[in-house]
């Protein structure tokens, strides 16, 4: 939940579990607060090199100090820092299988270099790391403090929970598995991780060391009585192993081979050469006419189309259902594009919704919006008649999304239409091109309308009547 002030200051709903400090917004502009009791920390881990060496290697987001009378508690604060921005906000559950490995190599990465400079990761959840396109960043600079010789790692349970648990089980069953993480946003249990590993994983000595071993030793100290538990004293030597071994055993696990409905789309399209070409050239000229800063592509499948505004400049979201065609539009690089594309996996029909503390933690995909544009091509066919959505409803959705939206009609004659009707009766006398107009004419205004040359396809540009701007 969100406190605000007269002031227009504002705590940010997913930062208030860190004593050392907390996130805050004051005229839409995004600080960090830092509080008394994390100054020894943010101290040291400014003046010993740690914060720059991160920055350089960009790993770390870079900030800016600021004035301390901006603070939101004057008692409690020490210092204001200004972070760089993030473009958009994702989540673990978003991720395809090599976004969150990248995420856990680079988590590994920081806590082996804050090592060298003496200080470690009190933490090591999923959730203190974003994607600049296809980048990596960490973003919480608190998640630092010094550190005490003979101290194991106190993010060790988290990090196997948030990243090596759910990349073990998926990389033993199916990408797909990932998703569950929207129910489990403290991570996968060990106890369920182990549960739910083969019997073969076993001979595997990274799993058995960090999972079951680890589960084992957990389930040990849960039974113990009130007593408090002394921690064990763990020497250097042996804490970079335990990284170095967490980074192997990371590393092995591997995306399995599985087959997705929509992995291979743009190699059994219907397209002719030309009028793929069209398409694009169509879809070029409309992003030209609306000048977007920001392009949500929904339902982009391997990114074929974010490309476009991406190698221009224009930082693009390209949503897909298919964890596989995320996977590929996250591995493929493209130095013009690979910093302002972003693939995420994004089911429309079930989209993410507000989770955690008070349903305010994580934003519902609605609340990171609105977008200057997004982009429906290829999908309405799949939300109208494969999931029986009216065409209302669908115009209702897309207008809470983007400012403007370009949208593709695909028709019944259209052969992949054609292959959604064919095992299945034809209940949708409304899904026709006045039927289509119709519809989103209750929330967009009908900017243009084009025919896309070489097909039956009809692509539109649209303005919503839902958003400002």
């Amino acid at each position: 939940m969100t406190k605000k002030s007269n002031s227009d200051v504002a705590v940010h709903p997913g930062s208030f579990r860190d004593p050392a400090g907390f996130m805050f917004t004051s005229r839409k502009v995004i600080y960090r607060q830092i509080n008394k009791v994390g100054a020894k920390d943010y101290d040291f881990f400014m003046s010993s090199g740690l914060y720059q060496a991160l920055v350089d290697k960009k790993l770390l987001i870079p900030h800016r100090e600021v004035e301390l009378s901006i603070s939101l508690n004057h008692s409690l604060a020490y210092k204001i820092i200004k972070p760089s921005v993030i473009p958009f906000i994702s989540y673990p559950y978003e991720w395809s299988f090599s976004q969150l490995k990248s995420a856990a190599l680079l988590t590994l990465e920081i806590q082996q270099i804050a090592l060298q400079h003496g200080m470690t990761l009190k933490d090591a959840t999923a959730y203190n790391v974003q994607f600049v396109g296809k980048s990596p960043i960490f973003i919480d600079t608190l998640s630092f403090s010094i550190y005490e010789p003979g101290a194991p790692w106190e993010g060790y349970k988290q990090f196997c929970e948030h990243f090596l648990a759910p990349l073990a089980v998926a990389s033993t069953s199916s990408p797909n598995i990932l998703t569950t993480l929207k129910t489990m946003i403290d991570g996968v249990p060990l106890e369920l991780a182990t549960r739910l590993l083969p019997a073969k994983s076993r001979l595997r000595l990274g799993l058995t060391s960090h999972l079951y071993i680890h589960k084992t030793a957990q389930s040990r100290h849960k039974n113990t009585e009130t007593e408090r538990i002394k921690p064990r004293v763990v020497s250097m030597f042996a804490l970079k192993g335990l990284i170095s071994s967490l980074e192997r055993t990371i590393k092995k696990c591997n995306m399995p081979k599985v087959k997705t409905e929509w992995g291979n789309y743009y190699s059994f399209t219907n397209y002719s050469g030309a009028a793929f070409k069209a398409k694009k050239l169509l879809v070029e000229k409309y992003i030209q006419k609306v000048k977007p800063k920001n392009i949500w592509d929904l339902g982009g499948n391997t990114g074929e189309f974010s490309h476009i505004p991406a190698s221009k400049g224009i930082y693009t979201i390209c949503f897909d259902i298919d964890p596989l065609a995320v996977e590929k539009n996250f591995l493929t690089r493209e130095e013009a594009s690979d910093d302002n594309l972003l693939p995420l996996v994004q089911d429309l029909t079930n989209a993410s919704p507000n989770l955690g503390w008070a349903h305010s933690e994580r934003q519902s995909l609605e609340e990171r919006g609105p977008a200057d544009l997004c982009m429906a091509l290829a999908i309405v066919h799949h939300l109208a008649i494969g999931n029986n959505l009216p065409l209302e409803m669908i115009a209702e959705f897309f207008s809470s999304l983007g400012k403007h939206l370009i949208i593709e009609f695909i028709p019944k004659e259209d052969s992949k239409v054609k292959i959604l009707l064919k095992s299945r009766p034809d209940i949708f006398p409304n899904y026709t091109k006045e039927g289509f107009e119709k519809a989103m004419a209750r929330y967009f205004k009908i900017e243009s309308s084009e025919p896309i040359k070489g097909s039956k396809r009809t692509l539109y540009l649209l303005r919503s009547k839902n958003v400002k701007g």
